[in-house]
């Protein structure tokens, strides 16, 4: 993973509640341990037609949105089973963060083992972003905060570990990785008494 400290970026916008994991990746392309080459299949039964051609009213097959970063989305984003291919895909699809009024506790986790950052704001400002489709928005991981084009920050939540992590570009078992010599130097003192 790369560090991820700052993120200026333009929104994309799902207005509906309660996206679960299959629709975010639906069951049938979970046949892989690859987390590239997901991002085609996110959305998948929204973003094609019966016929299987590109529904061209999905926001994210708009030419408009491309290269927007951070998803926001209705209440109660990511429920359903557990899956780490959610955040895979969405990550995959170019998304560096999601922002919602309620965010599942396992698709975050999920989300932030990944580099994936998941927000969760008040319904009021959360209602204001679904509104405005396109805006720019700017995320700084340190202070916790999001910034609106015209000034207004808001603080969101984010665990001290999950902050580390996400600054330092690495997963849990990189962050132990990291903190190697300071185990060994305890197994010595340990093992030498």
């Amino acid at each position: 993973m790369q560090p991820f400290r700052q993120l200026t970026a333009r929104t994309i916008v799902l207005r509906e509640r309660n996206i679960d994991t299959d629709q975010i990746i639906p069951a049938r392309f979970l046949t892989t341990t690859e987390r590239k080459g997901l991002g085609k299949h996110a959305f998948n039964d929204w973003r094609t037609l019966p016929d299987g051609s590109s529904n061209p009213d999905f926001p994210f097959n708009r030419a408009e949105n491309a290269g927007a970063q951070i998803l926001v989305a209705g209440r109660n984003f990511g429920c359903g089973s557990s899956r780490e291919h959610a955040p895979w895909a969405l990550l995959d699809l170019g998304l560096r963060a999601v922002i919602s009024a309620e965010i599942a506790d396992i698709f975050r986790s999920n989300a932030l083992k990944n580099g994936l950052l998941p927000i969760v704001l008040d319904a009021s400002v959360v209602d204001e972003l679904l509104a405005q489709p396109g805006i720019e928005l700017q995320i700084d991981i340190a202070t916790r905060t999001l910034t609106l084009p015209d000034g207004r920050t808001f603080q969101f939540p984010l665990d001290a570990f999950a902050q580390t992590c996400l600054l330092e570009g690495v997963d849990q078992l990189g962050y132990l990785l990291k903190q190697q010599p300071a185990i060994e130097r305890y197994e010595e003192v340990t093992h030498a008494r």
